[in-house]
C-alpha cells in the first residue's frame, strides 16, 4: 500500500491511501497536524510513503519525532529513470515530472529553500503545478508514469531495486542530519591551536601559516611570494630555473627545492584552516553535533554529496573530534577494497573472485601474479579501473590482463563504449551521462587539425565510463547496504543512530551495551546487500566493523 502526502500550511497537510498501482484506496484527508496524521497512518498501515522529495518532507516529520519505515522518493526515481534514457540534464522535480506525464511544457527545477531557523515544520507551498493539478493527484500521476516507464525496460526488477535502495538511503540521510555526528568542539579547538596557533583576526593568517609564508619567501631568496597564488608560485619556480606545469602538491613533491617542504605543509594547513577552521565550527557545529545536509546520489556515479559543510572531505586529523557521548560508543565499518571486489562480481571472473576471498585482496593478488609485490598489484588493479597507462602502469596492466582477462575485458569494453559515445550502466541500471554535443562535434569531426584533440577527448570519456561501471555498481551496493542496515537497526537496536556515511564507510552511534548487536547487524547488512545486488556470487564483500570511542581509532 502507498500513502501519498503533501505538506500544506504551517504544520498541516493532505494525505491519501493508494493501491500499489497508484489508484485511490481511500478519501483525501486534510489535517492540521500532518506529523500526527503520518504517525497514525504509519502505525495502522505501514505504507510506502509517496512524496515529491524526502529532503523536502521528511525533515519536518523527524523534527516532530515521527519516523517512517519506507518511502518512494519521486525526485530520486525521476532522476534515475531520466538517466537511464541518457537525459541526465533534464529537470526532475515534481512540476517537471508531471508536465512530462501530461505532455505539457517542462518547467525548470526550483532550488529548495534553506531550512535554517525555519519556524514551521514543512516548506511553504510552491507555485501552482502544471495544469493547476492537485498536488496529491500529481503524485499519483507521476508515480503511474514512472511505473509505466519501468515496465518497458528489459530488466525492470533491477531498477526497481535501485529505486527502493536509494529511497531508503534518502530516509537514512535525513535521519543522519537529524541525529547529527557527535562532535567535540573543545577537541577541535585544541587541534586548531596546536596546528595553526591562536585564532587570527579577520583577514589575517594564522600564526603557523604566517611563519611558513616567511619560510617560503626566504627559500626564494627573500623575494615575496604569495603561497595562496598558484600562478605566482609557478613563476617563482621558473625564476629559479625550474619549470612546473602547476603548483599542485603532487607536482611539487617531485621538485628538489628548499621551498617545497614549507609549501606542502602550508597547503595542508591552509586547507584545514579554510575548510574546517574556526569559521566552519561557528557555522556547522551546534550543541555538540555536526549536521550536514546530505544529497543522495548527488554525484553522477551515485555517490553522495553534501550541501555545504564538506562532510565527505573530513581530513583524517579532524576525526579525533568525532567522539561518542558518555555511555555511548561508535561502531565504525568500512567495506574493504570495495571496488576491486565489485569488478570481480560484475565480470564473473572466477579467478579474481577466488582472489577476493582473502581479507586483503591486494596481498592475495600480489602473491598470485606480481611476485608478492603488493604495491605493484594495487597499481595494476587501479590502472584497470581508472585507465592509467603512464609509467609502470601499462606493463602491470598487461600482467593483470593475462591473469584475469574477464575482469580487465569488462572495464575495457566499458571504455570502448564510452569512446564511441555510448551509455554504460551499473549493476542495477544506474546510467552514465551522455557526452556533450561539443564532445560529439569534436570526436565526429573529419578535420585533421582536430584529430589529436578528438582522440584525447575520446580516450578521456572512455576512462570515465571505464570507472563508471565499477564506481556506480559500488554505489548500488552501498545504497542497498545502508537501507538494509537502517531497517535492521530499527528492528533490533532502535536506540542506535546512523550518524555518518561516506562512499564505503558507515558510523553508528549507540549505547555501549548495544555495540555487539550493532556490529552483528552491520555485517548482516553487508551480506544482504551482496545477495540483493550481485545474487549468488562467490565474491566476498566484507564489511568490517570496529567498536571505538573516536572516529580516529576506526582504522
Amino acid at each position: 500500500m502507498l500513502a501519498a502526502v503533501v505538506p500544506q500550511g504551517e504544520n498541516g497537510g493532505r494525505l491519501r491511501l493508494l493501491a500499489d498501482d497508484g489508484t485511490p484506496a481511500g478519501d483525501v484527508g486534510v489535517v492540521g497536524d500532518l506529523a500526527a496524521a503520518v504517525a497514525e497512518t504509519e502505525r495502522q498501515h505501514r505504507p510506502r510513503w509517496l512524496w515529491s522529495s524526502t529532503a523536502e518532507v521528511y525533515p519536518g516529520l523527524l523534527r516532530a519525532g515521527v519516523r517512517v519505515e519506507r518511502c518512494q522518493d519521486l525526485w530520486i526515481a525521476e532522476g534515475l529513470l531520466l538517466g537511464h534514457q541518457g537525459r541526465h540534464r533534464e529537470p526532475r522535480g515534481l512540476p517537471a515530472a508531471l508536465a512530462r506525464a501530461l505532455g505539457l511544457p517542462v518547467p525548470a527545477d526550483v532550488a529548495p529553500r534553506k531550512r535554517e531557523n525555519q519556524p514551521t515544520l514543512f516548506e511553504p507551498e510552491r507555485e501552482p503545478l502544471p495544469g493547476n493539478a492537485d498536488p496529491l493527484d500529481a503524485l499519483a500521476a507521476v508515480h503511474a508514469a514512472q511505473q509505466r516507464t519501468l515496465a518497458g525496460l528489459d530488466r525492470p526488477d533491477l531498477l526497481r531495486l535501485l529505486l527502493a535502495a536509494d529511497s531508503a538511503s534518502s530516509l537514512a540521510a535525513a535521519e543522519m542530519t537529524q541525529h547529527g555526528l557527535p562532535w567535540r568542539v573543545d577537541v577541535h579547538l585544541a587541534l586548531l591551536t596546536e596546528l595553526l596557533g591562536p585564532r587570527p583576526a579577520p583577514g589575517a593568517r594564522p600564526r603557523r601559516l604566517a611563519e611558513l609564508a616567511d619560510e617560503i619567501t626566504a627559500a626564494f631568496g627573500g623575494r615575496q611570494v604569495n603561497p595562496d597564488h598558484p600562478p605566482g608560485l609557478v613563476k617563482a619556480f621558473a625564476r629559479e630555473g625550474i619549470d612546473i606545469p602547476s603548483a599542485r602538491a603532487w607536482v611539487l613533491r617531485e621538485v628538489d627545492h628548499p621551498a617545497v617542504a614549507p609549501l606542502l605543509e602550508y597547503k595542508e594547513l591552509a586547507r584545514l584552516y579554510v575548510a574546517h577552521g574556526w569559521s566552519w565550527l561557528d557555522s556547522w557545529v551546534r550543541d555538540g553535533r555536526f549536521r550536514p545536509e546530505y544529497v543522495v546520489g548527488g554525484v553522477v556515479s551515485g555517490r553522495w554529496a553534501t550541501n555545504g559543510g564538506a562532510a565527505l572531505q573530513l581530513p583524517r586529523v579532524l576525526r579525533t573530534a568525532v567522539r561518542a557521548d558518555p555511555g555511548w560508543t561508535l561502531v565504525a565499518a568500512d567495506a574493504s577494497q570495495l571496488e576491486p571486489r565489485v569488478l570481480a562480481a560484475l565480470s564473473g571472473d572466477r579467478r579474481l573472485a577466488e582472489i577476493s576471498g582473502a581479507g586483503d585482496l591486494y596481498t592475495s593478488l600480489a602473491a598470485d601474479s606480481f611476485d608478492g609485490d603488493r604495491g605493484r598489484a594495487k597499481i595494476a588493479m587501479l590502472s584497470a579501473m581508472y585507465g592509467g597507462t603512464s609509467g609502470e602502469a601499462g606493463p602491470l596492466l598487461a600482467v593483470l590482463r593475462r591473469s584475469f582477462p574477464e575482469a580487465v575485458g569488462y572495464v575495457e569494453a566499458a571504455a570502448v563504449a564510452g569512446e564511441q559515445g555510448q551509455l554504460v550502466r551499473s549493476r542495477l541500471g544506474r546510467t552514465s551521462p551522455a557526452p556533450s554535443e561539443s564532445w560529439r562535434e569534436l570526436t565526429g569531426s573529419a578535420d585533421e587539425d582536430f584529430a589529436g584533440r578528438a582522440r584525447r577527448a575520446s580516450r578521456e570519456w572512455g576512462r570515465f565510463t571505464r570507472n563508471f561501471v565499477v564506481q556506480a555498481s559500488a554505489a548500488d551496493w552501498a545504497s542497498a547496504m545502508l537501507g538494509a542496515l537502517r531497517r535492521r537497526l530499527a528492528a533490533s537496536a532502535p536506540e542506535a543512530q546512523l550518524v555518518f556515511f561516506q562512499h564505503d564507510e558507515v558510523l553508528v552511534h549507540c549505547p555501549v551495551e548495544l555495540a555487539e548487536a550493532v556490529r552483528a547487524e552491520v555485517g548482516a547488512a553487508g551480506e544482504e546487500a551482496s545477495r540483493l545486488v550481485f545474487g549468488a556470487t562467490p565474491v566476498r564483500f566484507p564489511l568490517l566493523a570496529n567498536v571505538v570511542d573516536s572516529y580516529a581509532d576506526a582504522k
